[in-house]
């Protein structure tokens, strides 16, 4: 029955749980296959260098899936969506379906009260219209100063940027009588705090949790690949927007991830897009959340 293979479908797509007293849930607004592996990823690696670290782990050497995985956060009365994924499209696409997937998640559209953009890139801010309306008819809008500026004026926008800049100045500066502009440590809700962690996009924001002692960290893009970026987060990414700042940044979240055992939600992580950062003894590795799901 086709009806219940896409309701299936729907379901393997939502991921929710209790975060102390916040119910989190993950959302799959779609993928897609993308070729080669470098670039975006490993520009310092060659191809045969990349087929053997594909190889150790259990990953083709010709391509990746890149996945797009929102968070929504339900913390005291307020409820927070964490970037909207592509423009809604239709089913049969490969992406774009956070706003349907919504209400197997338990929610409407108009039961997000904050959209909090970790950055501007399209994959994090196309699905915040539906057509001529705002997605989300009831939000406020969150998100961090200097990334809306850097992209409002065009200053460190580099150029393959241009493209995505035209898309920001359509969608995000006519919300912004709805908007609230962050700085490092701001508070956004009770418990939710934004996080500077640029370089992937200029003023890229992360987000953390803390509900009733446990913690969680949306981190956005600080790493765009479970494998690449945290086995090898020194290498340089085409997605980052300032290469180096974003290396550094990458470094510095990896290791307090790691120290402090954070849980993470990763936008580009495989879904469930949960999970912890291991440190190794040369780097990192990505560890999925995966086990006792309804605890």
């Amino acid at each position: 029955n086709a009806m219940n293979a896409t309701n299936e479908t729907y379901k393997s797509s939502i991921h929710r749980f209790t975060l102390g007293e916040a119910v989190v849930s993950t959302i799959q607004d779609g993928a897609h296959i993308r070729e080669p592996i470098n670039p975006p990823f490993a520009l310092d690696k060659t191809d045969e260098e990349i087929a053997q670290i594909a190889a150790r782990n259990n990953l083709p050497a010709y391509g990746f899936e890149s996945s797009y995985t929102p968070t929504i956060i339900r913390t005291g009365d307020q409820t927070v969506l964490f970037d909207t994924g592509f423009a809604p499209l239709g089913v049969d696409e490969p992406a774009g379906h956070l706003r349907r997937r919504l209400a197997h998640a338990g929610y409407a559209p108009e039961d997000i009260d904050i959209v909090a953009f970790t950055h501007c890139h399209p994959d994090h801010i196309l699905g915040v219209m539906d057509g001529d309306k705002p997605t989300y008819p009831n939000a406020h809008y969150a998100i961090g100063r200097k990334e809306f500026d850097a992209w409002s004026s065009g200053q460190g926008i580099p150029k393959q940027r241009a493209g995505t800049r035209d898309i920001f100045l359509k969608l995000i500066p006519p919300l912004a009588d709805r908007m609230t502009f962050l700085e490092d440590g701001d508070s956004v809700v009770s418990g939710l705090t934004a996080e500077a962690a640029f370089g992937h996009s200029p003023g890229h924001m992360m987000y953390r949790l803390e509900s009733a002692g446990k913690s969680l960290l949306v981190w956005g893009d600080v790493a765009n690949h479970f494998v690449f970026s945290l086995q090898y987060p020194d290498s340089l990414v085409g997605y980052d927007d300032d290469k180096d700042m974003a290396i550094a940044t990458r470094n510095r979240v990896l290791d307090m991830v790691a120290t402090d055992g954070l849980l993470v939600s990763g936008f580009h992580m495989p879904f469930p897009s949960l999970g912890y950062v291991e440190r190794t003894h040369y780097s990192y590795r990505w560890t999925p959340a995966s086990y006792q799901t309804r605890m």
